[in-house]
């Protein structure tokens, strides 16, 4: 906190000092500075804010890599899965080797629907033997072949993402997701069953079980889970929605 506090007073005092005349190193500085302040605005959850220092930035340096990412991730917490595409496009014309930018390029693709050139992105970060997160691409991989039904290829790659990083929970969600649309209920409940006793607060996984045991006809179990979701998330979350949704047919 102190840190992004000192950002914001450097670049108002940046501001402040700068002649209408300022070079263009100065101008460079400037925008600089007010793309850490938008990254700083990102990384607390103000996209809106981020959004408005991001912008700002980009009309001094277009070309810079890493601010395309940090456009593109705005825009993808902002649901413009487009705009997101296009600056994790730019970032890459760029600098061709970012793999950042090649993760979060596949995950625009994933909320756009290309599950094909999803998978060839997450299939290049994949090789990447330096990226510091392998078990991420992994799981997209998981989730872009969920989206194409091919079940056995999903079911391959969250194993291997929960391989490398066992707490995964979005990977976790993953495998939950393909036993769960191939009907192995009894499978995923005892999937789901040891992973709640080591994250007994996932409502996600609630969720998930509850659905399996809607599955073996278990409405008893299925009900209290879903009335587990209801403790552990807001009301207003889509979780919440669901199980609420859920609750009115089992009673």
């Amino acid at each position: 906190m102190k840190k992004f506090c000192y950002l914001l007073i450097s670049i108002v005092f940046l501001i402040s000092c700068a002649s209408h005349n300022m070079d263009s190193e100065k101008k460079k500085e400037i925008a600089i500075a007010t793309q850490r302040v938008g990254e700083g605005f990102y990384n607390a959850g103000n996209y809106t804010l981020s959004l408005k220092n991001l912008l700002e930035a980009y009309e001094t340096i277009p070309d810079d890599p890493y601010l395309n990412n940090s456009l593109g991730l705005v825009y993808l917490a902002k649901e413009r899965y487009d705009l997101a595409e296009n600056h994790f496009k730019k970032a890459l014309e760029l600098k061709k080797d970012y793999v950042d930018a090649k993760n979060n390029l596949g995950a625009a693709y994933l909320k756009l629907g290309k599950w094909t050139q999803a998978i060839e992105c997450f299939e290049d970060v994949t090789k990447n033997l330096i990226y510091n997160n392998p078990e991420i691409p992994f799981s997209n991989l998981g989730w872009a072949y969920f989206h194409q039904k091919r079940y056995e290829k999903a079911d391959f790659y969250f194993n291997k993402s929960l391989q490398i990083n066992p707490k995964f929970i979005v990977s976790i969600h993953g495998l939950a997701s393909v036993y769960l649309e191939t009907g192995s209920y009894l499978k995923a409940i005892d999937f789901l069953d040891r992973e709640l006793k080591k994250d007994p607060e996932a409502a996600i996984l609630h969720s998930d079980i509850a659905k399996a045991y809607e599955g073996v006809n278990d409405m008893l179990k299925a009900k209290k889970s879903f009335e587990t979701v209801l403790k552990l998330v807001p009301e207003t979350s889509s979780l919440a929605r669901e199980a609420k949704n859920k609750l009115n047919k089992l009673n």
